[in-house]
């Protein structure tokens, strides 16, 4: 029975069911109640384990076809109507032919199963940021994890009423076809379709596809943004609180940052760090002129391998109780997870996460490398007070980042605004050769949006730039490097917990009791500014890691010339006149 009147959610549910014909569709209320029933209904197929509750209360686990572990990129499409407005960067399909081919892959493919109707909100129901959704699916698992990530319930049709607009999310796992599986974004629909896949992050469809690729479009329309961005806050011994939000490309200590723990020392002087999100930003001008920030999602969907006591202790934590664990190793001694990093040494016997026998003599990972926690936010030891505010909060300071072993600084701060746009524009990373094959190839990844700005990359540039006129009061942008080298391929600086070092010069920056010096690049700290208490690092290295190399940085000029081609006209002109900028300083 339908939860609702909204005549449209009731039109794309019916029209849904045509499509697919399954033999029930089941409306999903968030209710404890229904939850666990279908929990019960998952164990009892065998779509998941039920984890060892003494240890892992509320714990369960989950595989994926071994064809379908992780995003998709090149099966990735934003469809709207004009090919130039997708951009050189996304994948592209003219809408009218991706309905049609997604229509005839779908078409009676949830026979003899379920269809779920999921309402969620991203953001706090009724809060000034909050988007409804709508995802329909013939997957437990879909429903149990879009549980943890967003806010499920049937608040949601209240908020609607009976003509309300929502984000519609088709989701079908059909074969689980990897030569037929497609992620479709209809911008100018609000429209998200997923077919022939059941991995969370295709098909978690309030994540990277809403609340990012669909998001960032209407914050373009609506005067908003919607960014790939960690939100943190420090509470000072005082008890004012400064928040920041921050940008990394992957396997650059974002999930670490946005749950650090800081140094012994800043501990006991009564600072603290508390998360607002690590992942997803979307951030409005509030009436005082600030930037307000607000974490859209409501659970943490991260990646197992690496996370452990040592590296982010918070997240460990958060996984411990009503979490979903996706392609990691059982340990059938106990019935709990593992995975590599979890311990310095793996248990004897392990279940691996192709369900087969496992020992450290078998030569292969026992956890798939991109395997996931879907864990409640709640669970997170330093989960943020203002976490469910519906107002968020104000931005002092945004971060970009990126793993360089040379050229780049540990932390330089832009002059302005729009150079802080073109500091976030030209974010890169070097590859490594354990994953590429290749070192030190730049792997460009602006604002770490590249797979996820649902249109024009230089439109978006465009849309930061015309943002930066309507901030009375905005917040200063700086760019943090933690991953410089020696000579001998080491990195310098201690990262971590202690990269809250650094969080602490930006802070004193943003409030103006703090100088640094002008540099080609933008300001630079002093190394005796930067605090080394309990650091084994000399004011000489500090020194090093903060030195901008003009004739590096020239290079690296040229370089950001090339890749600023492929935008052609679109660039905006901000941008240019901040690459001639750094050319002429790096010249002088």
């Amino acid at each position: 029975m339908a939860l609702t009147n909204n005549r449209k959610v009731l039109e794309f549910v019916n029209e849904s069911a045509e499509l697919a014909c399954p033999d029930e569709i089941v409306w999903i209320d968030g209710s404890e109640e229904q939850l666990a029933a279908l929990r019960e209904q998952a164990v009892g197929t065998g779509e998941m384990i039920r984890l060892n509750q003494t240890k892992l209360p509320g714990c369960y686990y989950h595989r994926t076809a071994q064809n379908d572990v992780a995003r998709v990129e090149d099966r990735t499409f934003i469809c709207c109507k004009n090919k130039e407005d997708a951009g050189p960067i996304n994948y592209w399909m003219d809408p009218s032919e991706a309905y049609a081919l997604c229509r005839e892959i779908a078409r009676g493919k949830m026979k003899g199963r379920t269809m779920y109707v999921i309402p969620y909100s991203m953001g706090i129901v009724g809060s000034p940021f909050s988007k409804i959704g709508i995802e329909v699916t013939d997957s437990i698992y879909v429903v149990l994890n879009m549980a943890i990530m967003t806010r499920v319930g049937t608040e949601c049709y209240d908020y609607l009423g009976e003509d309300g607009d929502f984000i519609k999310g088709f989701h079908c796992k059909c074969d689980v076809d990897p030569e037929k599986r497609y992620i479709m974004h209809f911008p100018e629909d609000n429209t998200i379709i997923s077919v022939n896949s059941a991995y969370g992050g295709n098909v978690l469809l309030g994540k990277k596809c809403f609340a990012l690729r669909i998001a960032s479009c209407l914050g373009r329309k609506e005067g908003w943004m919607a960014e790939h961005m960690l939100i943190l806050g420090v509470t000072y011994p005082d008890g004012s609180k400064h928040y920041l939000a921050a940008a990394f490309p992957s396997a650059c200590g974002k999930t670490n940052l946005a749950m650090l723990i800081p140094p012994k020392h800043y501990l006991e002087k009564g600072y603290r760090v508390e998360c607002v999100g690590d992942d997803i930003a979307w951030i409005r001008i509030g009436a005082d002129g600030r930037l307000w920030a607000v974490n859209p999602e409501n659970g943490f969907f991260g990646v197992a391998p690496g996370t452990n006591e040592k590296s982010n202790p918070n997240a460990l934590a958060a996984t411990r109780q009503g979490t979903i664990f996706t392609n990691v190793a059982i340990d059938p001694a106990d019935n709990t997870v593992w995975w590599e990093g979890l311990t310095k040494n793996p248990p004897e016997k392990l279940i691996d996460w192709l369900g087969n026998p496992w020992t450290p003599a078998s030569g292969v990972k026992a956890a798939h490398p991109n395997s996931r926690f879907t864990a409640p936010a709640k669970g997170c030891p330093c989960l943020s007070p203002a976490f469910d505010s519906k107002d968020g909060v104000p931005l002092d300071a945004i971060i970009f980042g990126g793993r360089r072993a040379t050229t780049t600084p540990l932390v330089y701060q832009s002059r302005d605004w729009n150079h802080g746009v073109f500091v976030g524009s030209i974010m890169s990373s070097e590859t490594t050769a354990a994953a590429t094959g290749a070192v030190g190839v730049l792997r460009h990844d602006p604002m770490a949006m590249k797979p996820f700005a649902g249109y024009h990359m230089a439109d978006y540039f465009g849309h930061w730039i015309e943002m930066g006129k309507k901030i009375k009061n905005p917040p200063k942008i700086f760019n943090v490097n933690w991953f410089r080298q020696d000579k001998d391929g080491n990195f310098i600086w201690p990262g971590f917990g202690d990269n809250m070092r650094v969080l602490d010069w930006i802070l004193k920056r943003c409030a103006g009791t703090v100088d640094a010096r002008e540099t080609a690049i933008g300001y630079v700290p002093y190394a005796k500014d930067i605090d080394r208490e309990g650091l084994s690092i000399t004011e000489e290295t500090l020194e090093s890691i903060l030195y901008v190399d003009r004739a590096r940085w020239g290079a690296e000029a040229e370089e950001i010339e090339g890749y600023y081609k492929q935008f052609g006209d679109r660039l905006p002109k901000e941008l240019r006149e901040s690459l001639e900028t750094l050319k002429a300083n790096c010249r002088e």
